[in-house]
């Protein structure tokens, strides 16, 4: 886990890309900090380590971002992950979860095409 997670962030890079960078780089003070933190975060879904302690979607909520930069985000996960972990089940199980801390993260900062039962219109159920 430590391996793929340091490669994610060395290999994709996050902080080189010109969509994600704009928007972490001045947020991030210490890449290699946030590259261990990462890799508990990441060892704590996949492995269930339980080292991770943090709040994700409070850490991302006042940075702006949007749909397109889950995306981006999501779209360098899959290559890199593809990359980094030869085994094909186990990159998919990884892109899996990726997928799914995705779409909550969209759905708890409100930026996701999900609509919410309590939000519907009553009229059409």
């Amino acid at each position: 886990m430590k391996r793929s997670s340091r490669n994610w962030w060395t290999a994709s890079t996050v902080s080189a890309d010109p969509m994600l960078g704009p928007v972490f780089n001045p947020v991030v003070e210490d890449w290699n900090h946030h590259k261990a933190l990462m890799t508990s975060f990441w060892s704590t879904v996949a492995l269930r380590t339980a080292q991770y302690r943090g709040n994700p979607l409070a850490k991302h909520q006042p940075l702006g971002i949007g749909k397109v930069h889950f995306e981006r985000w999501l779209a360098l996960w899959r290559e890199t992950t593809r990359e980094v972990l030869t085994d094909p089940e186990s990159a998919e199980l990884m892109i899996g979860y990726a997928e799914r801390i995705g779409y909550g993260m969209r759905v708890g900062l409100g930026i996701n095409d999900h609509v919410r039962r309590r939000d519907r219109n009553p009229a059409h159920g």
